[in-house]
């Protein structure tokens, strides 16, 4: 086990998380996720935690592969067109992942979703945490308006931002 990035964990605070994230920024990204599904048969959940608990970091879990097991706890698999797209950051380790369905994964290069993940880290390093997720939730939207266009009326998954 990497003993900085313990360290790093160990002393990541949610109330720091929480500061990069105020309830006006969680409304500003919950109604930039509102806005975006209704151009599009899409769903975009929104997760941030800010470290990984002891087991996590003792397996030397991968922000990756806890943004999968974070997409399955969410149910982000469960909509009814398999299009939901997970925007998982991991303050601790000042990663974003983005895990999507079969459905979209099947019809987009990764390379999309590395840029919008990049395109956001590169916000939060500046700390500009509410444009950085905002922008990224409007990229995610354009992608999905090119394969499920048309106004969709089902809400398979809350639009609220989870900060952990």
């Amino acid at each position: 086990m990497a003993v900085k990035r313990f360290i790093r964990h160990l002393l990541a605070l949610r109330s720091a998380t929480r500061s990069h994230f105020p309830k006006s920024t969680l409304d500003a990204i919950e109604d930039a996720i509102r806005t975006v599904e209704a151009s599009h048969h899409g769903e975009i959940r929104f997760v941030v935690e800010t470290a990984l608990d002891g087991n996590d970091l003792w397996r030397q879990c991968t922000p990756r592969e806890r943004a999968i097991e974070v997409f399955s706890q969410q149910r982000v698999w469960n909509t009814e067109l398999n299009n939901g797209i997970l925007l998982y950051v991991l303050m601790a380790d000042h990663a974003v992942e983005i895990v999507c369905d079969r459905g979209i994964a099947a019809r987009e290069e990764a390379a999309i979703w590395q840029r919008i993940c990049h395109d956001i880290e590169a916000a939060f390093s500046r700390g500009e945490f509410r444009v950085g997720a905002i922008e990224g939730i409007k990229a995610l939207g354009k992608v999905l308006e090119q394969h499920y266009p048309g106004v969709s009326y089902a809400n398979d998954l809350p639009n609220r931002p989870s900060i952990n």
